[in-house]
């Protein structure tokens, strides 16, 4: 078959017999024969066995464990490729869940080079035979691949990873096994301040100790002098979330200072921030834009998270109110308006869906709200909090097109008009698409 696209995971996507054929590895353009492993009411899975007709797109990874690891989906395409392919995941999914053909869809926004451009890893520990590896599991599987050299984290990282395993060799420190119950780290999390080269580094124990701990903090400190704070979160629970709920600063500051543009953060270690700093300047830019704020308006950020869209938005508006569920998010975000000296922004803990609403029966109405939702979309009675509020302009930043869609089919129903769509390529080499899109009250 012919492939037609590039599939929202990453994979090609043909047709046979009116049913969608998904193809990992197959590109654009490509003529392949396939296998088929998977047989759905509306669509096939398939294995790739040949390449008939190959895309000029098609390149050889650089990462030796690319096909292994499942972290990246399209190291097999060129940069210039995964740009188109990622526009076309936009255009397909507004045609698919919002019924329009015609977008006013903008060149996505890119990197000039899209490699090392993670500043955060979380990185499981485990065996292969007698080495020590950090690394994401397989798809699909429980083994453990290394990628401790990877080619989109930030090279400083990768560095800190292997003099971290280096230490925990040589003073008998054991990665925890699930299996046995036996030994003690079960990930290591290292993130690096872009604008400082400063490193953190959190130790997650299924313990309630770390073992060999003062000796680990000597030799970190003597091995790697840029790591400012050294941290142990307890997690004992079997769960696929990375970290558990206690928190201990072991040695040096109990935040790490970053800057995006002129804002300061102050992260502690579990705080949530952008994973590509450099694409989020361009993603914000984007929103403040969207926006169209003259110091006048009240903005409204629902999910807002540790504040970074109200930080970036506040210097040209009245007055921003953020809103998050997650109270240590809130106070993350308080924090970091402190940091910055920004005194016009407020964060509220709460529900958005609950709060606007609120706001507007007290009398005052948003004239800008800004949502940047998880990947499964808006709650439907924040949609129709939105509505109620009637705001002149609302913006949304998506991490999932499909989602996107969907909820603006809704509020093109009820007068709002879809200005642009502006996609960011945040993570390069992935399937990932994020997009910003403003939408103008008729």
């Amino acid at each position: 078959m012919t492939i037609k696209r590039i599939g929202i995971n990453g994979e090609g996507v043909g047709y046979y017999k009116r049913k969608a054929v998904f193809i990992d590895g197959a590109i654009t353009d490509e003529v392949v024969k396939a296998k088929i492993t998977k047989v759905e009411r509306a669509y096939l899975q398939a294995e790739l066995v040949e390449i008939e007709k190959r895309s000029p797109d098609r390149q050889k990874p650089p990462c030796p464990v690319y096909e292994l690891c499942g972290g990246c989906q399209l190291q097999h395409m060129t940069y210039e490729a995964q740009l188109k392919a990622k526009e076309e995941i936009v255009r397909e999914a507004f045609s698919r869940y919002a019924d329009r053909r015609e977008l006013p869809l903008r060149p996505i926004y890119g990197m000039e080079e899209p490699w090392h451009y993670r500043n955060k890893a979380q990185l499981q520990l485990g065996w292969q035979q007698d080495k020590l590896v950090a690394g994401l599991y397989a798809a699909n599987s429980h083994k453990l691949i290394d990628i401790s050299e990877c080619t989109v984290q930030e090279q400083p990282i990768n560095e800190a990873y292997k003099a971290l395993k280096q230490l925990m060799r040589e003073l008998d420190i054991e990665p925890y096994d699930e299996r046995t119950r036996s030994g003690s780290v079960k990930t290591i999390v290292v993130r690096v301040a872009k604008a400082s080269g400063k490193l953190q580094v959190t130790f997650v124990t299924a313990t309630d100790r770390l073992p060999q701990q003062r000796q680990l903090v000597e030799q970190i400190r003597t091995h790697l002098p840029q790591v400012v704070t050294i941290a142990h979160n307890i997690h004992k629970e079997r769960s696929s979330v990375i970290f558990g709920a206690k928190t201990v600063i072991l040695w040096g500051e109990e935040r790490l200072p970053e800057t995006l543009g002129s804002v300061q953060f102050a992260l502690s270690p579990r705080a949530f921030f952008q994973l590509n700093p450099t694409q989020t300047v361009k993603l914000y830019d984007a929103v403040k834009e969207a926006a169209a704020l003259s110091g006048h308006e009240l903005v409204v950020d629902a999910y807002c998270g540790t504040g970074t869209i109200s930080l970036w938005l506040a210097e040209k508006a009245r007055e921003v109110r953020g809103v998050e569920l997650i109270a240590e998010a809130v106070q993350d975000a308080r924090s970091n308006a402190q940091f910055s000296g920004i005194d016009n922004a407020l964060f509220y803990e709460g529900k958005a869906e609950e709060l606007i609403p609120r706001w507007v029966q007290q009398g005052t109405r948003p004239d800008v709200i800004v949502v940047d939702p998880p990947r499964t979309g808006l709650d439907a009675a924040l949609i129709q909090a939105v509505l109620q509020a009637k705001p002149k302009r609302f913006v949304y930043v998506s991490c999932n097109p499909s989602t996107l869609a969907k909820d603006c089919r809704e509020l093109l129903a009820e007068g709002y008009e879809l200005e642009w769509v502006q996609p960011v390529d945040m993570f390069p080499q992935t399937a990932h698409v994020e997009a910003v899109i403003l939408m103008v009250r008729k």
